[in-house]
């Protein structure tokens, strides 16, 4: 008899509360860490997550504790879902004890800050585990929807194939059906810069601009994610996948994507402060808009759209300054 694969979850937010949901649907032994003691305490008595998901029943078997050895001890992957800002530091704390095979699954899609690092980069630079050790989770994937148990794909990339097929039987349920890859970059880039993505078309909606302008920035914002991507060696067609498009055309479409809403108040007129103010839970784009702007800097990279961003959520341009300086940049060929 196979025993259950043991997963630890680091991250008692949406996204990590529904992907313990995920796996503990799969079949997996599952143990979710938070930081706070109130949060752990109420998914172990109440099998529910009154912060972040109300109202939606957790499986019995998903365990909580603000214990990271606890949550490790056996752990065949530990999955990383905390703000990308804040991995750095709570990594630091977990990798004494990370076990000798155990691996490192971000499900987190921002580029850190200072040093343009994808969180793969960060998790082997804080761990110094090999690539075969790092694995990516990407996709069209709205915490509340997976949560309750709605039809959703996604894509599990790891430089090592063998890994990432491990990795897609241990998340594979009837509702949610991982398709594995061996580009980790793109499909982290493609994670990453819809955030900033979505924050535009958020912005755009705030001011009334319509679906034509809804159309023209999520395919003009992939053009840009690609420049980017191919410029770090990433495989184009993953941009056109899960991991790219899906992803974008869920966050740029629904009012459950943070980054969209945040925008959306934005450009209603709301200031940066009021907008934070109004928004419980992170929106990973607000800080990456700087660092993927910054990474594109370095790699030579034209992107407009980025750039837009970055001067309405931190150099407090009008939105319909820049909205118009965006629109009035030179005229180019489609493909260049």
């Amino acid at each position: 008899m196979t025993h259950p694969v043991k997963a630890a979850v680091f991250g008692t937010g949406s996204w990590g509360t529904a992907f313990a949901v995920i796996l503990a649907d799969a079949g997996c032994d599952v143990t979710l860490w938070g930081r706070r003691a109130e949060v752990a305490e109420a998914i172990n008595t109440t099998h529910t997550n009154p912060d972040y998901l109300p109202g939606i029943a957790l499986p019995d078997t998903i365990r909580a504790t603000t214990d990271a050895a606890e949550a490790l001890r056996g752990a065949e992957f530990a999955f990383l879902v905390v703000p990308s800002q804040t991995l750095r530091a709570n990594l630091a704390d977990w990798a004494p004890h990370l076990g000798p095979d155990t691996v490192l699954v971000s499900l987190m899609k921002g580029v850190e800050l200072g040093t343009a690092e994808l969180m793969s980069e960060v998790i082997a630079d804080v761990t110094k585990v090999s690539a075969d050790r790092i694995a990516v989770v990407s996709g069209p994937n709205l915490a509340k929807e997976i949560a309750e148990r709605r039809p959703a794909a996604a894509v599990v990339a790891c430089s090592d194939e063998s890994v990432a097929q491990r990795l897609q039987a241990a998340c594979h349920t009837a509702y949610f059906r991982p398709y594995t890859n061996t580009d980790v970059v793109g499909c982290e880039l493609g994670g990453a810069v819809k955030n900033v993505i979505g924050l535009a078309v958020g912005i755009a909606d705030g001011m009334g601009l319509g679906d034509n302008t809804k159309g023209s920035l999520i395919t003009r914002g992939l053009a840009e994610t690609t420049r980017l991507g191919l410029a770090m060696g990433a495989d184009p067609l993953t941009f056109s996948g899960l991991a790219g498009l899906g992803d974008l055309v869920a966050t740029c479409s629904s009012p459950l994507s943070r980054n969209h809403t945040f925008g959306t108040n934005l450009g209603r007129g709301m200031t940066l402060q009021e907008t934070i103010a109004v928004t419980k839970q992170t929106a990973e784009g607000v800080k990456s808009c700087e660092s993927v702007l910054d990474l594109a800097r370095r790699h030579g990279v034209d992107m407009p759209i980025t750039e837009t961003v970055v001067s309405i959520v931190h150099e407090g341009k009008s939105p319909v300054v820049a909205v118009k300086e965006l629109m009035s940049r030179s005229a180019k060929a489609e493909r260049r």
